[in-house]
């Protein structure tokens, strides 16, 4: 079970930080990721982080800005958001996969969060 938290109303410009944490399974075994569905939209990939938290992969429009961490001690994984845009407004996921790569496609993931809301607006 995982439940996502941390999300809100931000100007353009700030920061946000969010998390992930997980309830039950052995947390660091799984690949973690962050995706996000923008009103009107599908969802879409934002990042991934291996079990280890070594290897991270992410999508082209967050490069530079968004930070996908872990914390296996306290089961626990992060998106850390900067320069935010209005664009960057959506429902923000976060999910699990038992395969091991940060390559992976939705469908790869099998348990997901109930995702939190991030508004960027002036």
């Amino acid at each position: 079970q995982l439940q996502a938290f941390g999300g809100g109303l931000v100007q353009p410009g700030g920061s946000l930080r969010l998390s992930c944490a997980a309830f039950g399974g052995t947390f660091s075994s799984y690949t973690m990721g962050w995706f996000r569905q923008a009103p009107g939209k599908e969802r879409e990939f934002v990042a991934t982080i291996s079990q280890s938290g070594v290897s991270t992969f992410y999508a082209d429009p967050v490069k530079g800005r968004f930070t996908i961490s872990r914390d296996n001690a306290k089961n626990t994984a992060y998106l850390q958001i900067n320069s935010l845009k209005p664009e960057d407004t959506a429902v923000y996921y976060c999910a699990a996969s038992s395969y091991r790569s940060v390559y992976l496609s939705q469908r790869y993931f099998d348990s997901w969060g109930q995702g939190t809301q991030v508004t960027v607006s002036s």
